[in-house]
Order: C-alpha cells, then sequence, then structure tokens
C-alpha cells in the first residue's frame, strides 16, 4: 500500500503571496513537511489525519525534493518553513496586525517585536511537554482563541505536538487566522540556532549543518531515523494536490522575500 501525502507544490514567492491573502476571516493551518514528518505520516494514523485537514501542505526539505528527482524523477518546489516564516514577519504581517507566538521564550518574543516591528504579537509560553496534559492543552488553546481573530499564529513547540494544536483550533471551530507549524524557525530567526551556509541549503545538506552543531540532540534523528527515508521510496508519494502554480525555479523569489531573508540576522548565510 503506498502512503500518499498530498503537496501544494509553491515555492517561497509563490507561498508568500498565498499567505499574505488569506486573511482573518476564517481559519486555517500550514503545516511543512520534511524528512522527518514524512516518516512519521507513514508511520503514524494520526499524524496522517492532522495533515489531512491542514490547508496548506508546503515541503519542507531540499533533501527529499533532491531524493525524489533522482530516485522517482519527481520534480517538486521547496518552500522551507523557516524563510516563510523571515519573509512573513518581515514583508507581510504590519504593525497592527494581530500575531500569536506559541513557543519559545520571552526574550525571543521580544526580539521579534522590535526586530519587526510587531506591536500586536501576543506571546503563549506553554509548559514542556504540555501535550501530555489535558488541562494545559485546554489552557493554551484558549489563550489562543481569546486573542484572535489573530492574521497568523507561529507554532514552535515542535512536531508533532504543533499539528496537533492546529487541528484542535480548527476542530473547535473559534480560532480564525491562519496558524503555521514552523518548528525551530523561531530559532534561527533570533539567533539561538545557526542556520547552514546557502551552499550547504542548496544541497540539501542542512540537515548535516545541524548535525554537526548538536550531535547529542539530533544524531538519532539524523543517522538512526532518518535514513529509513530509503527503504520508503517506493511506499511513498508525494503528490501534487489540485492546480499548480506556472513554472518557477524554488531558488528565485520576490525582492521583497529575498531582502527578509538577507536582512535577518538570526541567519547564517
Amino acid at each position: 500500500m503506498v502512503n500518499v501525502i498530498d503537496i501544494d507544490n509553491y515555492n517561497l514567492e509563490e507561498a508568500l503571496k498565498l499567505v499574505a491573502g488569506f486573511g482573518s476571516d476564517r481559519y486555517g493551518y500550514l503545516v511543512t513537511p520534511n524528512v522527518d514528518h514524512v516518516i512519521r505520516h507513514y508511520e503514524d494514523r494520526q499524524f496522517r489525519a492532522l495533515y489531512s485537514q491542514a490547508t496548506f501542505v508546503l515541503l519542507d526539505s531540499r533533501f527529499l525534493a533532491h531524493t525524489l528527482g533522482l530516485f522517482k524523477r519527481q520534480a517538486l518546489r521547496v518552500c522551507l518553513g523557516s524563510d516563510l516564516t523571515a519573509a512573513i514577519m518581515d514583508t507581510v504581517v504590519k504593525p497592527q496586525d494581530v500575531a500569536v507566538l506559541v513557543g519559545g521564550s520571552a526574550s525571543q518574543a521580544q526580539y521579534l517585536r522590535q526586530r519587526f516591528g510587531l506591536r500586536a504579537l501576543r506571546h503563549i509560553d506553554p509548559p514542556m511537554n504540555f501535550i501530555r496534559d489535558p488541562a494545559q492543552v485546554e489552557w493554551c488553546l484558549r489563550q489562543i482563541e481569546d486573542v484572535g481573530p489573530f492574521r497568523f499564529c507561529f507554532l514552535a513547540v515542535g512536531s508533532p505536538q504543533q499539528e496537533i494544536i492546529a487541528q484542535k483550533l480548527k476542530e473547535r471551530g473559534v480560532a480564525r487566522g491562519l496558524a503555521l507549524c514552523v518548528g525551530a524557525s523561531v530559532d534561527f530567526l533570533t539567533g539561538i540556532e545557526k542556520r547552514a551556509p546557502s551552499w550547504m541549503q542548496q544541497a540539501g545538506l542542512e540537515w548535516l549543518f545541524r548535525l554537526l552543531q548538536n550531535p547529542r540532540r539530533l544524531a538519532k534523528r539524523y543517522l538512526v531515523r532518518g535514513p529509513m527515508i530509503f527503504l520508503l521510496l517506493r511506499r511513498i508519494e508525494l503528490r501534487v494536490r489540485g492546480s499548480t502554480v506556472p513554472a518557477a525555479s524554488d531558488a528565485v523569489v520576490s525582492t521583497a522575500s529575498s531582502a527578509a531573508i538577507a536582512s535577518n540576522p538570526g541567519r547564517a548565510l
């Protein structure tokens, strides 16, 4: 049986236009699958359900794109979640727009307010492993809902916690705005973690850079779990859903998006 993940085949420029026009009169959430997420999607039926209800699914792995291109002759655009988050904050969110950051520290939230002029950014900081405590999950959901309607809600509590919260917000039907499951993007933006040099990113080797930076935390993910993707290549399919936009290289971004990325001091280019 083939495990199918429906992908919205957009690059950064195209995705930025998409999310900029989403608005605050409805709710949706965006997920960014990488290799680890694709493996989890294959293994975990509940995780598949979270992805099936996502409004947007953007490929977040050049390594996976290169691998599929080599072994399956499949060409997919890439939109890295970290790049998208930076571009949204720098070129889309206006100072008065309501935005929410779930996860990260108070100092990181303050940095984002100052760096991007996000005067209406609200920070919600659930405790470690909160997803295992129904009371804490309820508290987190209510905190997000009470802020709304928001333009963007950046969920930075790791996977699958952030996807669970995103889906529960949809299920409850109270929140309005676009939630983005952005993982470690905030750590990159604020300099807590360094991004790989651009040549490593383009080559699909950002995972190797991260492994060298933090081998104790990431060795299992990248060296034990990650290689499973090669065993699953025949059993997974990343399928472009719906209509596609005109062909464009994922390396080509708008001037505004490029400026957002290049001017971000939290990134190591």
